[in-house]
């Protein structure tokens, strides 16, 4: 099976003495084996080299597996997986992703699942984008509320900004820190690509000061737009 012989791997690489900040650094909310990020990467060309990627039709398995383990080395280990395998992305994968970011939920990987993979199907699929962020934003699980706001980071000029508008006003008054982060993140990150219209919705959009103070700090670095 792929997905064992993936954790067989990365169980041969384990460092207690890595696992256990790591585990702090999560607030013990998972496991590790304690395989650093660039030592991970490196660990993930060799096992893809040997082991070739599975098929398409075998990732939605391998992810539910790999969520089952309590390492969290093995969620990691599975976007590199996922990330060679996404053009491939039909419609139905959304089944997935949402799987994802509802279980062992941490901004470890929501942040990634939101940008490099939700955002990645949502560009292909862009017929799906009004109903997904709808639901989501309607779940009041605010991983999925998270991910709304969070898909176009990296959209650029091609940021629908009128949606995140609108999906930032319908946030805006939940009181949890990660969507009122989320909220400044996302603006400020669409800042490097429009400074006036982020400056001009922070002081029309009544945000909370978190959400405020995260979303200028990239036009406080530049001149402050009129």
């Amino acid at each position: 099976m792929y997905e064992e012989k993936l954790w067989q791997f990365l169980n041969r690489q384990a460092n207690q003495d890595d696992a256990e900040p790591m585990k702090k650094y999560m607030r013990d909310q998972f496991e590790f084996f304690g395989i650093r990020s660039p030592i991970l990467k490196q660990s993930m060309k060799e096992f893809l080299k040997v082991n070739g990627l599975p098929s398409k039709e075998e990732l939605p398995s391998l992810i539910k597996e790999a969520w089952s383990r309590p390492e969290r080395e093995m969620q990691y280990a599975t976007f590199t997986i996922v990330d060679k395998l996404k053009k491939q992305m039909t419609k139905e994968d959304i089944e997935w992703i949402e799987y994802t970011i509802v279980n062992k939920s941490w901004w470890d990987t929501v942040d990634h699942i939101a940008k490099h993979i939700a955002g990645y199907y949502l560009m292909k699929f862009p017929e799906e984008i009004q109903h997904v962020t709808k639901r989501w934003i309607q779940s009041k699980n605010i991983w999925l509320m998270r991910s709304a706001i969070l898909f176009q980071l990296g959209y650029k000029d091609k940021t629908d900004k009128e949606l995140l508008a609108q999906i930032i006003r319908d946030t805006k008054y939940d009181e949890d820190f990660f969507i009122r982060k989320g909220i400044g993140w996302a603006l400020r990150e669409y800042a490097y690509t429009d400074a006036d219209w982020v400056w001009e919705f922070v002081h029309t959009e009544k945000l909370s000061p978190l959400s405020y103070k995260e979303a200028i700090k990239n036009i406080k670095k530049t001149k402050q737009p009129h």
